[in-house]
Formats: C-alpha cells, sequence, structure tokens
C-alpha cells in the first residue's frame, strides 16, 4: 500500500461547469483553418476566396477571438491580450 508523500495535495474533483471554464481569460490556442470554414466560427465574416489558410486564435473554451492571414499575427494578438497560448496535439 503506498501512503501519500509529505508534498501530495489531493483537490476535490472539478465539476463540468468548472471543468469548462478552466483557463477562460488567460489561456489560448490558435488553429489552422481554409477559408471555406471561417463562417462557421466568424459568422460576421466578409466572403473569403476559398483555398486560403487562415489561423483562429481561440479561447480555452474554444470561443473565436481573432482570425489572421499569419500564425504570427494570432499569437501576436494573443500576447498583446496577455493571453498565453498553449499547443493542443
Amino acid at each position: 500500500m503506498q501512503g501519500k508523500t509529505a508534498t501530495e495535495t489531493r483537490f476535490p474533483p472539478l465539476t463540468p461547469e468548472q471543468f469548462a471554464h478552466l483557463g477562460d481569460g488567460a489561456i489560448a490556442y490558435v488553429r489552422t483553418m481554409r477559408s471555406e470554414d471561417v463562417k462557421r466560427l466568424y459568422p460576421q465574416a466578409p466572403a473569403i476566396e476559398p483555398g486560403i489558410t487562415l489561423f483562429a486564435l481561440l479561447g480555452a473554451d474554444g470561443t473565436p477571438i481573432v482570425l489572421a492571414d499569419t500564425e504570427e499575427g494570432a499569437l501576436a494578438n494573443a500576447w498583446e491580450h496577455q493571453l498565453q497560448t498553449v499547443s493542443l496535439h
């Protein structure tokens, strides 16, 4: 039988609502997308020529923040808004 170490701390499990809001306003990620898919996340976006690769900055909960034509542009927007970007695999 294994015992707890002196530095181990137990936290109660997160509720589904708490888990859904984990990282709100602090964490974001960049997602590559095709111009054909833009209207799904950004319904107000103007028509964009098909076949263009774009980069969406999304909040931790998947909320769209900005659409950029380069990954660097999306990351710069995250930095400007003091968001920590994470890599999703």
